[in-house]
């Protein structure tokens, strides 16, 4: 009796044990649950890869015990607030800030020297492509402080990640499968194989898609290396800017004197008019510079990135071209005046205000202010964009306010107060 009412203690401790630990777990799912999720999307994505091309061997060895990060931004996942994209700094600094002096002057006499390192690679590259030296060393001074900063993630982890559960899932589908096809081909080595937590890798950062479309091996040893290839990373970011339409011998943007009646709400891509014109209506050419009758002729677009106040610039097609590698005035500005300082040493002609950027929340209910009233048609980003600028100063002119097409603590009061 005294053995049969031993065990029978036994087992009944044992299911008041189980019965806790049930009990603390409800709820919780398998630590492994979403990783079979995971590895079951990645099988999925086999008969695709298959008919891009991918090789069993290689499909294999990459995916092979790949699991996700979900430490990444710009997630969607179930039972977790939705993660958004790191705040970039094109799109939350002002441009005092983005543009510091002190950054420019290092990169450019950094680049100076790298111009006299890579000469004749940098003049058959300009020779072959017709994109100016100084403007491709100003991308990659940029993307990575010329190959100093080292991308901290594994590409291919960050590609399937963002594929099975980021917020542009198809997009990075198709990056994922492209990013096998650098493997396979022997571009680049799994180790070396590393990227920005969007994926874009090498010294000029592309994604692989881009790389896909746009890579050249231009030191001839027959694979586009852009990860340790200074000729091949600076070659394919000039054919890239050329598939996207640069045109040799055009400059990107002139720096200029806005007339003190200047209307900003001009400032948007669509009013575009030869640049004589604009000088016709008052806008002058910083310290004096004389134009030819060629640049005169040429299109150009007003961009005032602080609206009214601080410098104002009269952009070109070649402006757009690089917009091209990344969405932000203030990117294109960074590349374009790097690249000047690199054979000149002068600073913008006009300083930049002290005016503070509005928190990105702010700017959204600006913009949503601004769609219901029918003056704003993009994306509800947060991001005080060309129209985004154009659309306040359209606002600012409806409402007797004054015209500077600058987001400002006084106009998101306006707004309340319409509200």
């Amino acid at each position: 009796m005294a053995a049969i009412g031993w065990n029978a203690l036994r087992r009944l401790r044992l299911a008041i044990a189980i019965m806790v630990a049930l009990a603390l777990g409800a709820g919780v799912p398998p630590a492994h649950a979403a990783d079979a999720g995971f590895a079951r999307f990645i099988a999925a994505i086999w008969p695709e890869a298959q008919r891009a091309g991918v090789s069993r061997a290689t499909f294999d060895s990459v995916t092979t015990g790949l699991e996700p990060d979900y430490k990444l931004p710009d997630l969607i996942l179930p039972g977790r607030p939705a993660t958004g994209a790191p705040s970039q700094a094109e799109f939350v600094q002002v441009p005092a800030d983005y543009l510091k002096e002190k950054s420019i002057a290092r990169l450019a006499a950094q680049g100076q020297r790298l111009m006299q390192t890579y000469g004749p690679t940098l003049n058959a590259i300009e020779k072959r492509f017709g994109v100016p030296a100084t403007i491709i060393l100003a991308i990659w001074g940029r993307e990575t402080d010329y190959g100093r900063y080292a991308l901290p993630y594994d590409a291919m982890r960050v590609l399937a990640t963002q594929a099975y559960v980021g917020r542009r899932k198809e997009q990075y589908r198709t990056e994922f499968i492209d990013g096998l096809l650098l493997l396979q081909r022997g571009d680049v080595s799994r180790k070396n194989f590393r990227a920005s937590w969007g994926g874009a890798t090498g010294l000029t950062q592309f994604l692989p898609s881009e790389l896909a479309k746009h890579g050249v091996d231009f030191d001839g040893d027959g694979r586009v290396d852009i990860w340790t290839s200074v000729p091949d990373a600076l070659a394919s970011a000039a054919q890239q800017l050329v598939n996207k339409g640069w045109r040799p011998g055009l400059r990107w943007a002139y720096e200029v004197r806005a007339p003190a009646n200047v209307d900003c709400t001009e400032g948007v891509p669509e009013v575009t008019k030869p640049i004589g014109e604009w000088l016709r209506e008052g806008f002058l050419p910083v310290r004096g510079q004389k134009l030819t009758a060629a640049e005169r002729a040429q299109p150009a677009s007003l961009l005032q990135p602080e609206g009214i106040y601080g410098p104002s610039f009269l952009t070109t097609k070649n402006y757009f071209v690089i917009k091209e590698y990344n969405f932000s005035d203030l990117y294109v500005l960074f590349v374009g005046h790097l690249a000047d300082r690199m054979t000149s040493p002068l600073p913008f002609a006009t300083p930049w205000s002290a005016s503070t950027q509005l928190r990105s929340r702010d700017v959204e209910a600006m913009q949503r202010h601004l769609t219901r009233i029918g003056l704003y048609k993009d994306k509800i980003d947060g991001k005080a964009g060309m129209l985004t600028r154009a659309a306040l100063g359209a606002y600012q002119k409806s409402a007797g306010l004054k015209v500077d097409c600058w987001p400002s603590d006084a106009v998101l009061r306006a707004m309340s107060a319409a509200r």
